[in-house]
C-alpha cells in the first residue's frame, strides 16, 4: 500500500469513526434521559442515588453481552465512568428538582 493509498483508506475509515461516536453520543444522551427519570422516581420515593447492587447488575450485563474484541475488563472500566457520570447526573437533578 502506497502512503497515498494508505492516506485515503484512513480518511475513510476516520469517517466511520465519527459516525460510531456520534451514535454513542446519541446513545449515551438516551440513557442520560432514562437515568433522569430514575433519579425523579428516586427522589419521591426517597432513595439513595448509589446502589452498588444494581451497578453490579449493569456490569454483568455489559459483559454478559460483550463478544469482543473489547475485554471485559476494558468495558467494565469504560461502564464504571459512565455510571459514575450517570450518578452525578442523578444527583444534580435530584438536588434541582428538591429545590423546586
Amino acid at each position: 500500500m502506497t502512503p497515498d493509498e494508505a492516506r485515503q483508506k484512513l480518511d475513510d475509515l476516520r469517517v466511520l469513526i465519527d459516525d460510531v461516536d456520534q451514535r454513542i453520543v446519541a446513545l449515551l444522551n438516551e440513557r442520560t434521559s432514562v437515568v433522569e427519570n430514575i433519579g425523579r422516581v428516586k427522589r419521591e420515593a426517597q432513595l439513595p442515588v448509589y446502589e452498588p447492587k444494581r451497578e453490579e447488575m449493569v456490569y454483568l450485563n455489559v459483559t454478559g453481552c460483550n463478544r469482543g474484541p473489547l475485554t471485559a475488563e476494558a468495558l467494565r472500566r469504560i461502564f464504571e465512568r459512565v455510571i459514575d457520570e450517570m450518578r452525578q447526573i442523578q444527583r444534580v437533578r435530584m438536588e434541582s428538582d428538591g429545590a423546586k
